[in-house]
């Protein structure tokens, strides 16, 4: 694999940030292909600090964006976007990886990371188990998709105390 690395987003770099991800086609998120104005005023939220947003590099040019959003919380949520050329090649593993290493380490008091993905992005839900999250919840016909439709949403978490644990504690189901 190729050097995977995280490198944060400056108020410089938002406009080509921006300008990436509307370029880009994001078949499994909610906002699609949002206009560039918007994704920076959505970039610029990082500036109070509850959130972060930084650019996944491999051999120093950008393939991808993650962000991890309600810094301020115990839980915080991420969100993950590879680029479509370069999709499948394992760079969002490790980028996932990178980002919960760097969230753990940096904020003491984050217990959860959570991700919330379509039922149907088998990628996603693969990267996610790789690095160590169990699926706790379906909700279904919640996730409206591009086309206008209504997909199921599946939600993931990773503990803080599995992570460092080395462990995974499975849920309850059948209570």
């Amino acid at each position: 694999m190729a050097d995977v690395r995280l490198t944060p987003v400056t108020p410089g770099d938002r406009p080509d940030v921006a300008a990436w991800l509307v370029r880009e086609s994001w078949p499994f998120h909610a906002d699609g292909a949002a206009d560039a104005a918007a994704v920076e005023r959505r970039l610029a939220a990082d500036d109070d600090g509850g959130s972060a947003s930084y650019r996944v590099l491999r051999d120093g040019g950008p393939v991808g964006l993650v962000r991890v959003l309600d810094l301020g919380d115990p839980t915080v949520e991420i969100d993950v976007r590879i680029a479509g050329a370069v999709r499948g090649q394992g760079l969002g593993t490790a980028a996932v990886r990178l980002l919960v290493d760097l969230v753990l380490a940096g904020h003491p008091d984050v217990l959860r990371i959570e991700a919330a993905t379509r039922q149907d992005n088998a990628a996603m839900r693969a990267v996610l188990r790789r690095c160590g999250f169990v699926k706790e919840a379906h909700h279904r016909d919640a996730w409206p998709a591009p086309d206008g439709t209504l997909r199921d949403t599946v939600i993931y978490a990773l503990l803080r105390r599995d992570h460092e644990s080395g462990t995974t504690t499975p849920v309850v189901w059948d209570d």
